[in-house]
Parts: structure tokens; C-alpha cells; sequence
């Protein structure tokens, strides 16, 4: 699915259920600056990754309700520690290849859409 950022757009696959967030990005080797996962929950929590059976490194926006970066976070390869967030109002997680916030100049505050609109209206809507 094509998100985008402000200007920038990257092709996200999607992790809708328990066994998609479980396995998430694990065991990727070449990801490319353009690849991306968009993690949907239910609802909005304390969300916490980890690296287990990740190879490469990876930065992750963690996504209020309402569809804003609220904090970008490294995680790094192959590390079981996890990387909790400062509140419990994130439902989305949006994993890149690591730097790619920087990089793009992304941050804190920036609207996530799709094609669908609102990241809400996308997953969420009512018929």
C-alpha cells in the first residue's frame, strides 16, 4: 500500500493480525530506502518492538490514532530488548530501512495518509 509522508511516499506492507506483528520485518537482508511495514492495532496502546531474527537495523515511527508521527525510534538488528513508547496512545507502528526519518527529513508531528485518507478512515471507516 502507498503511504505517504508530507512529500515523500514509500510502499508499505501491511501487519494486520497476531502472526504479521509477530514476524514483521524478521529475517530481511536488503531492504530497500523505499520499503516500508505498517503495523495496525485495534486500538491505541504502550507498543513495544523488538529485533529478534531482524538482520539489518530499522527505524520506526510510532503513530498516534489520529494518524501523527508521535516519536521516531532505532532499533537495532537482532536486539531482544524492547523499545517501548513514551505513551500509550500509539495503534500504528511504521518500520523503514533505519535513518530513513532522518534522512527524509520526517519527524514528530508529520500527518500519515493513503490513497484512502486518514490512516483512521483507511482501516477503520464504517461502510
Amino acid at each position: 500500500m502507498k503511504i505517504y509522508l508530507g512529500a515523500e511516499t514509500l510502499d508499505a506492507e501491511l501487519a494486520l493480525n497476531d502472526r504479521e506483528w509477530m514476524t514483521g520485518m524478521m529475517f530481511r537482508t536488503n531492504i530497500a530506502e523505499t520499503d516500508a511495514m505498517l503495523f495496525v492495532f485495534s486500538r491505541p496502546y504502550r507498543v513495544s518492538f523488538w529485533m529478534k531474527n531482524c538482520p539489518e537495523s530499522l527505524s520506526a515511527a510510532y503513530i498516534g490514532p489520529d494518524g501523527v508521527i508521535e516519536e521516531i525510534r532505532h532499533l537495532e538488528k537482532n536486539d531482544t530488548n524492547s523499545v517501548v513508547a513514551a505513551t500509550d496512545n500509539i495503534q500504528y507502528v511504521l518500520e523503514t530501512k533505519d535513518g530513513w526519518f532522518t534522512r527524509h527529513n520526517v519527524g514528530p508531528g508529520t500527518v500519515i495518509r493513503t490513497g484512502k485518507g486518514s490512516l483512521q478512515e483507511t482501516f477503520f471507516s464504517q461502510p
